[in-house]
C-alpha cells in the first residue's frame, strides 16, 4: 500500500472519520432535549453572557450553526470547555458534548478553538474530556472519545498524556458485550494513529494490544472489523520496534496469512499483504522466519496469479515473494523450526522427521532454560489439535533420545504423564507417536 511519506519516512496516514450508527441512535435521542441553561444562570452557575452565548446556538446545526460560531469561535471554544468542567449534571454534560461535535463535524479547522487554550493552560482542552470517559452514563464517553479522537487527530502536537488515557478505555470498550462500541473504539485507533508520536504511546499501554489481537483469534469478526482491525496494525507497523516485535509477542502473521486465505473482500487481502510488507521492510530478520513457517511463499504464488482490481495488490504480493525467495537460502532450517513452534501450528514440515536435523540442532531447546522445550510441552498440555499432539509427541521422542537426561525435567513438569494420556487419544496417529515418544522415555528403544 504506497504512500506519500513524509521526511522522516513514516508515511502519512489519510484521516479517518469515526462514523457509528449506534452512536448516532443515542444523539438523536437526546438531541431535543430542553437544557434548563436559563436556571443555572439563575443560579449563578453560568453568568448572563455565558447564557447568551448558549442560547445563540442552542439546537442549532449545519450552516445556522456555522454562522454564529465561525465569527467568535475561540469564544465558543472557551466557553464550552468551561462549562464541562464546572456542570456536573449528566443531561447537561450530554447537550454540551452534542454541540461541541455538531461544532466539529465536517471542520476538522474548528479544533483550534479548542486547542488554543492549551497555550494558556496545558491541562485544556483534553482534562473536562478525558473526565467524561470516566463517566457511567453510556453516552457520555462515547460521544467524548469521539471528540478527543478529533482533537488528537488535528494537533500539530498531540498529547501523548491524553492519547494513553484515552488508549486505556478503548482497551476496554474493545471487551464489550456490545458490538456497536466495538466498533467505535476500533474506528477510534484508526484515526488516532494517523499521528506518528502516539503510535508507541500505544504499544506501550497495558493489554491494549492484547485486546486488538483477541478480536481477530477469538470473537470470529465480521469482513468489515477484520479489515479495520488489520489497518490498526498495518499503520502501527510502520514504527521499527513495533514491527520487531509484533509477531514474536502477538503471533500475527499466522493469523493474518489464516484470515487472507480464507477472505472473500479484496480490501481485507490488501491490508494484510500490505501488513506483512511493513513486517519485512522494517523488521525481516524478526519476521521472515515466521513466514516461512506458515508457508507464506507458494501462498504468494498463488495469489500473485489472480486479477486484482486494485493494482497496489500485486506490487506488495510480488515484493513479499521476492524477498522471501531472496531470503530462503539465507534462513536455517531451525530458524523456521523455531518460528513454526512458536506460532503454536505445527505440521509434518520435513524437520521433525530429519535424523540430521535432530543431531545438529537439539541443543537449541535447552537454551534459556529449555525455552522451546517448555513450548512443546505447553502443545500437548493445551493444544487439541490431533496433527499439532502427534507432531509435538514425536519432536519429544526425538529429543529425550539425543538427551537422556532430560528425563526428570520433563516428568516434574507433566510431559511424561501427558505422553501417557495421549496414548490413549482417539486419533490413531497421536497414539501412535506417543507411544514411540514413551518408549524413549522410559528408557526403551523404538
Amino acid at each position: 500500500m504506497v504512500l506519500s511519506n513524509t521526511g522522516d519516512g513514516i508515511a502519512e496516514v489519510p484521516l479517518a472519520l469515526v462514523s457509528n450508527s449506534y452512536l448516532d441512535e443515542l444523539t438523536a435521542s437526546l438531541r431535543a432535549r430542553p437544557i434548563p441553561w436559563e436556571g443555572y444562570q439563575r443560579a449563578t452557575l453560568i453568568t448572563q453572557a455565558e447564557l447568551n452565548y448558549i442560547k445563540a446556538v442552542d439546537k442549532k446545526t449545519g450552516e445556522d450553526l456555522s454562522r454564529v460560531v465561525d465569527k467568535e469561535g475561540d469564544v465558543y471554544g472557551e466557553l464550552l470547555i468551561n462549562l464541562l468542567q464546572k456542570l456536573v449534571r449528566v443531561d447537561t454534560i450530554q447537550s454540551i458534548l452534542i454541540l461541541i461535535d455538531d461544532l466539529l463535524l465536517d471542520h476538522e479547522e474548528r479544533a483550534a478553538y479548542f486547542l488554543d487554550l492549551g497555550k494558556n493552560d496545558p491541562t485544556l482542552p483534553y482534562a473536562p474530556l478525558l473526565k467524561c470517559l470516566r463517566s457511567e452514563d453510556d453516552f457520555v464517553p462515547l460521544k467524548a472519545s469521539k471528540i478527543l479522537t478529533t482533537l488528537l487527530c488535528a494537533s500539530h502536537k498531540p498529547s501523548t498524556e491524553a492519547a494513553q488515557e484515552l488508549f486505556r478505555w478503548t482497551t476496554a470498550q474493545l471487551q464489550s458485550k456490545n458490538p456497536a462500541v466495538v466498533d467505535l473504539a476500533v474506528q477510534v485507533l484508526e484515526s488516532v494513529f494517523r499521528q506518528r508520536d502516539v503510535r508507541p504511546v500505544y504499544w506501550n499501554t497495558p493489554q491494549a494490544v492484547d485486546a486488538l489481537a483477541r478480536i481477530l483469534k477469538i470473537d470470529s469478526p465480521t469482513p468489515q472489523m477484520q479489515y479495520q482491525v488489520i489497518y490498526c496494525f498495518w499503520i502501527l507497523t510502520f514504527n521499527t520496534e513495533i514491527a520487531q516485535e509484533l509477531n514474536r509477542k502477538y503471533d500475527v502473521i499466522p493469523q493474518l496469512v489464516e484470515i487472507a486465505k480464507s477472505a472473500i473482500k479484496e480490501k481485507v487481502i490488501r491490508v494484510i499483504v500490505s501488513t506483512l510488507r511493513n513486517l519485512v521492510e522494517k523488521a525481516p530478520e524478526a519476521n521472515l522466519a515466521a513466514m516461512a513457517a506458515v508457508k507464506l511463499l507458494p501462498f504468494c504464488e498463488n495469489l500473485s496469479t489472480r486479477k486484482w482490481s486494485d493494482a497496489e495488490i500485486l506490487e506488495d504480493v510480488n515484493y513479499l515473494k521476492a524477498e522471501l525467495e531472496e531470503n530462503f537460502h539465507t534462513l536455517t532450517t531451525f530458524e523456521v523450526y523455531q518460528a513454526e513452534l512458536l506460532s503454536s501450528r505445527l505440521t509434518w514440515s520435513p524437520p521433525h522427521l530429519s535424523d540430521l536435523f535432530w543431531t545438529k540442532n537439539w541443543k537449541e531447546l535447552k537454551k534459556e532454560n529449555y525455552a522451546l522445550l517448555k513450548v512443546l510441552a505447553r502443545l500437548l498440555s493445551t493444544s487439541s489439535d490431533p496433527v499439532v499432539l502427534s507432531v509435538a509427541a514425536s519432536d519429544i521422542g526425538q529429543y529425550v533420545k539425543r538427551d537422556p537426561s532430560s528425563k526428570k525435567f520433563l516428568q516434574e513438569i507433566g510431559v511424561k504423564q501427558r505422553i501417557m494420556e495421549l496414548m490413549s487419544h482417539p486419533d490413531q496417529e497421536v497414539r501412535y507417536n506417543s507411544v514411540n515418544s514413551s518408549w524413549s522415555l522410559i528408557g526403551g528403544k523404538v
